[in-house]
């Protein structure tokens, strides 16, 4: 009986252990951008999986930057970014691997009714930017090595013009949801992926003033943080939700996801 005694606690530890594999085999971490997230889209999406999987996703939303590095120190199990480069290079380095395309939508400048830099119904992004340059009218960015951040920069970069430290530019390190707001509350331009501005625009009371340049193209993809560097990663369960959100189930519940009847991401897995 004494014997029985001493081995009970053993026993116990060896449980507590085994429900806690069990748990951690549950719950798959899932870094991603700002965007998915305050456009409601993983809200709406991810419960029908979870219910599927008989799991947990555990979302942290950052920028595409914070997102990767995440992945990068073997933080989370899984990515769903939009910055193909980063990527690339994140998956070049041996962080991730079995990168998927997910979905599409694009990039729209927004600002005041009055336009002052007049470039509503402008067609080349470089040429509207340029112009808001010009006009010095106040332009708020995300400043979070986002997705958006990192697009906003490249178009800088192309014309030559360093806006940081200038009276007009504000580098705010926020996310979408806070520049939008931010933006609406100054009346002043932005650059902001279609959905999640969808998900603002009545709040903000700043229209679509430019749209439609190839260069706005907003491609979606999903990675699962490699096992070989991070055995500890959930590699089961993040190969599980990347074949879901690109099966024919998931893709449909990411184009049934619309807000005032309009449509936020578009499939694109093949």
């Amino acid at each position: 009986m004494n014997k029985f005694f001493r081995f009970l606690p053993a026993c116990f530890l060896l449980l507590a252990l085994t429900l806690s594999a069990q748990a951690a085999e549950n719950i798959i971490r899932l870094a991603t951008t700002t965007s998915t997230a305050a456009s409601g889209l993983l809200d709406a999406i991810l419960p029908e999986f979870e219910a599927s999987c008989g799991c947990k996703v555990h979302v942290i939303a950052v920028g595409t930057g914070k997102a990767l590095k995440l992945g990068e120190d073997g933080n989370v199990d899984v990515v769903l970014v939009h910055a193909r480069a980063a990527e690339d290079q994140f998956v070049a380095a041996g962080h991730g691997m079995d990168r998927r395309d997910v979905m599409y939508n694009d990039f729209v400048l927004i600002g005041p009714n009055d336009d002052p830099a007049k470039i509503r119904n402008e067609k080349d992004v470089l040429a509207a930017m340029k112009k808001i340059a010009d006009a010095q009218q106040k332009f708020i960015s995300r400043g979070d090595e986002s997705g958006t951040d990192l697009m906003e920069k490249s178009w800088w970069k192309a014309l030559g013009i360093n806006p940081a430290g200038q009276r007009w530019y504000n580098a705010t390190g926020q996310g979408m949801g806070e520049v939008l707001m931010m933006a609406g509350e100054m009346r002043a331009y932005t650059l902001t992926d279609r959905g999640t501005y969808i998900s603002f625009k009545d709040k903000i009371d700043l229209p679509v003033l430019m749209q439609g340049d190839a260069r706005m193209y907003n491609p979606y993809g999903i990675i699962a943080v490699n096992p070989k560097k991070y055995p500890d990663a959930n590699y089961a369960g993040a190969t599980e939700l990347i074949r879901w959100i690109t099966s024919n189930t998931g893709q449909k519940a990411v184009a049934d996801f619309k807000l005032g009847g309009e449509q936020l991401f578009f499939p694109s897995a093949k």
